[in-house]
């Protein structure tokens, strides 16, 4: 995995902003072999990529031969009401803190009309600007953990809509009463990159939350499992949702990719198949066919009728047998594969949910899953997992709001995990110089660091856009350590910036 960003002006520029757009446009319209993500924000494009298939070199060359033809192009903008609840949480603070009246900031963030600079975060929250300056304030210190569901707010020249429950750092002033998202629409998202949005006060009954969009098969074709008792979270995942970043989707996908693709490999699976994601605790399951299966992973044991089956070793699952799981070692999540993967419906190109944006959900008890494809193989293949690590030591490479003071303080002690879920990891130690600035595109591993100093990893269910500081990333060769870390857990960082540089995250500013 390789990234850079490409900026196209600075602040809140709409030349800019088009540029970023119609070159997003144009390169998933059309997509060259290796591209996972292009994702525009208010003057900057990034683009993720498998090194291994698509050079650099080579993308900097499409994107530049794309760019002649964006003169015979044009925008194409919609103009869109909002009504707005004005009834936020933060709105009589707002109001102190910028010395206007209640009415007075009301009609501020009524007055001007918006520009949709980019869908990000969560997905369908629309990023507008810009705010009017008396109205302008920074985003709190630390993110709320929880944002209601069509909340509107706004951070420095920024405002917008969180479309579903979230964790957010910006200033709540009401509440929408249109949904801007929903995954049952035939068309889920509201706005549109370019579109021109304006608010207008009114009252109303709040838009019910969206409810999870099913992807598990009602009627699978060839039944295999069923769910005796559910674990503490059973997911059913693939090699994660490719292309989907600029709409707010995560990439989702095994938070520990390379005991994934182990199980997958055991049962003779190509490694992205679908296949159960098992945390903390497990299910218990009932075989309806005989089957062969594999489990990889750290901390939790399989057991089939009560007798341990080894991790990294495939084995024949009989008809009417019961496999359970209970925890061993250390770590927090294991795979299970089954010859032929399991059944799943595609949203967007991807089986695996995306719990944010009501994609898919848990496991939960009396689920039939299927089989994607009768496969005959036979049982008894082993591979050996590589150990976890002792000590979670995890190398960092530098990220795009680089800073030699974030990284001393980054290197110059243990960090104690605080959270850690499919969003990522909340870290405890030392203070971190952090920051904020206009919404940009989050790499998979970077270290994000708010005004509080406090870091945060973000992993596969990471909002794709964010504004705070992320002035490192961890290397993608670790980011497997991440799906295998839990609360209390103490981790450490490293970094040789000179051997890893072609893992750097630049900006490179666009001049043609």
């Amino acid at each position: 995995m390789d990234g850079f960003y490409l900026a196209f002006g600075e602040g809140l520029s709409e030349e800019a902003n088009r540029m970023a757009q119609a070159l997003a446009g144009l390169l998933l319209k059309a997509p060259p072999e290796g591209l996972w993500e292009a994702v525009p924000a208010y003057g900057t494009l990034y683009l993720e990529y498998d090194a291994r298939r698509l050079s650099r070199k080579r993308l900097l060359g499409l994107v530049s031969r794309l760019a002649i033809t964006l003169a015979e192009t044009g925008e194409e903008s919609r103009l869109v009401e909002i009504p707005v609840r004005y009834d936020g949480e933060d709105l009589l603070e707002v109001a102190g803190r910028t010395g206007l009246p209640l009415e007075e900031v009301k009609r501020l963030h009524q007055a001007p009309l918006y520009r949709v600079y980019a869908l990000g975060f969560t997905p369908g929250f629309p990023f507008l600007a810009p705010v009017e300056p008396a109205l302008r304030l920074p985003r709190r210190p630390h993110p709320r953990p929880r944002v209601p569901a069509h909340a509107v707010a706004m951070a420095g020249p920024q405002t917008g809509i969180y479309p579903l429950p979230s964790p957010g750092g910006w200033h709540l002033l009401g509440t929408a009463l249109v949904a801007v998202y929903d995954p049952h629409r035939e068309e889920p998202f509201l706005l549109r990159p370019g579109d021109r949005v304006r608010f207008r006060e009114a009252e109303g009954s709040t838009p019910p939350e969206p409810s999870p969009l099913a992807l598990l098969p009602e009627e699978p074709r060839i039944t295999a499992l069923r769910v005796e008792e559910p674990g503490l979270l059973d997911l059913v995942v693939d090699g994660g949702r490719f292309l989907a970043g600029h709409l707010g989707l995560a990439r989702s996908g095994p938070l520990d990719p390379y005991s994934a693709s182990l199980a997958n490999r055991l049962v003779g699976n190509p490694p992205g198949a679908p296949l159960l994601e098992v945390a903390y605790r497990g299910p218990v399951l009932t075989a309806l066919r005989d089957l062969v299966a594999a489990v990889a992973g750290y901390g939790l044991t399989a057991l089939l009728e009560g007798e341990e089956i080894p991790p990294g070793q495939s084995f024949f699952w009989p008809r009417g047998k019961t496999l359970s799981f209970r925890p061993k070692g250390r770590g927090v999540r294991v795979y299970l594969a089954v010859a032929g993967a399991l059944e799943g419906r595609s949203f967007m190109g991807s089986v695996s949910p995306d719990l944010r944006g009501r994609i898919g959900r848990p496991l939960v008890a009396g689920d039939v899953l299927g089989l994607g494809e009768e496969r005959a193989v036979r049982p008894g293949l082993a591979f050996r997992q590589r150990p976890l690590p002792e000590t979670f030591r995890l190398r960092l490479l530098p990220g795009p709001q680089f800073s030699w003071e974030a990284r001393r303080a980054l290197i110059s002690a243990s960090f104690r995990v605080v959270r850690a879920d499919r969003m990522g990891v909340e870290l405890v130690g030392p203070e971190v110089p952090g920051g904020e600035g206009l919404s940009e595109a989050t790499p998979l591993g970077g270290i994000q660091v708010p005004p509080s100093g406090r870091p945060l990893v973000l992993l596969v269910d990471k909002g794709s856009l964010g504004g705070y500081a992320k002035p490192a990333r961890v290397h993608p060769g670790d980011l497997w350590l991440f799906g295998q870390v839990w609360p209390g857990v103490e981790l450490a960082f490293t970094c040789d910036y000179h051997r890893e540089g072609q893992h750097i995250v630049p900006i490179l500013v666009w001049e043609g």
